[in-house]
């Protein structure tokens, strides 16, 4: 059978109701896995929750002088340390910034980070793990021996020697922005090469994906077709709940003086600069601190309930 019969063969196959992706109920509507999904989800108040916040987040990020109406780089030292005011709602940093503008424009850079950070671990680590998995023999060896040794080193202290390697550029923003999600995302994609790579095995070995090899398809074809739509799932949940995790380093390593450097505001350069001050002026500290918290939550929180939902044996 020629390649081209064989694929209208298995577009065929596919729409049959034993496949996975697709299934019929008594009353002949077609059920899928991501439509019994979104039936949790529209009724959980955790994921409404969540996406509020990030949706909030995101718009502060693209646009935060929707937010903030202050020049975040005004700072007068007459005002230096000035409590929360009608003026300023948030008060004043060390160097005389409003720290509620501050707080507003810093999402921009901690949140590009993060998604930076997640698109690159979950390009790199997806792509070896769809590969060891679904050739597996050789090919999986020497990737899975490479994925131990990147997983054995530490995401922090192998971000710092990187952030230390390499010097930071500058007067580009975007280019410290840039340096700051590699070092985090070459120590990142491991664990999503696991979890790719756990669920490519577990997809090839199903009975469509053996019909589609007995039909003559193609291994590229499959791949396409069969193994990346059905193992999606887990690589979406690990990719949501990381997101938030890698805006936690980025303000880690801000923190530590290592990160993100001024002229760029950041929440992880904020709490740096308040962390003396905790005692005498705690509001420098507190809201910039609380904003990460909850778009670290938020993410944790959406990832968390989405892999509820996707996963079959709560259904």
């Amino acid at each position: 059978m020629s390649e081209p019969d064989s694929v209208a063969a298995l577009e065929t196959i596919e729409g049959a109701p034993g496949t996975p992706t697709s299934s019929v109920t008594e009353a002949g509507k077609s059920r899928t896995l991501a439509g019994d999904a979104w039936e949790t989800l529209r009724g959980s108040w955790v994921f409404w929750g969540s996406l509020v916040l990030i949706a909030i987040f995101l718009v502060m990020a693209a646009w935060p002088g929707l937010f903030a109406h202050a020049d975040p780089r005004d700072c007068q030292a007459m005002r230096a340390r000035q409590e929360p005011s009608g003026s300023a709602w948030f008060g004043y940093d060390v160097q005389g910034c409003d720290v509620y503008a501050r707080t507003m424009y810093g999402a921009r850079a901690s949140i590009i980070v993060g998604s930076l950070s997640t698109l690159m671990a979950m390009i790199v680590g997806a792509g070896i793990g769809v590969y060891a998995g679904f050739y597996g023999g050789w090919v999986d060896i020497l990737l899975s021996r490479v994925t131990d040794i990147f997983i054995g080193i530490p995401i922090l202290l192998g971000s710092i020697i990187i952030l230390s390697s390499i010097p930071t550029p500058p007067g580009s923003d975007f280019l410290n922005i840039a340096k700051v999600a590699l070092a985090i995302s070459v120590l990142s994609w491991p664990s999503t090469a696991r979890v790719a790579r756990s669920a490519v095995i577990q997809v090839k070995q199903s009975d469509f994906v053996a019909a589609s090899r007995a039909l003559g398809a193609s291994q590229s074809w499959m791949i396409r077709k069969h193994i990346i739509p059905n193992a999606a799932a887990p690589v979406i949940v690990i990719t949501t709940i990381s997101l938030g995790g890698y805006i936690g380093a980025e303000a880690t390593l801000s923190f530590l003086g290592i990160g993100l450097q001024p002229p760029v505001i950041s929440w992880g350069i904020a709490i740096n600069d308040a962390a003396p001050y905790i005692r005498s002026t705690p509001h420098m500290l507190l809201f910039p601190a609380l904003f990460l918290s909850l778009t670290v939550l938020a993410f944790i929180a959406l990832g968390d309930v989405v892999r509820e939902a996707l996963d079959p044996k709560t259904m």
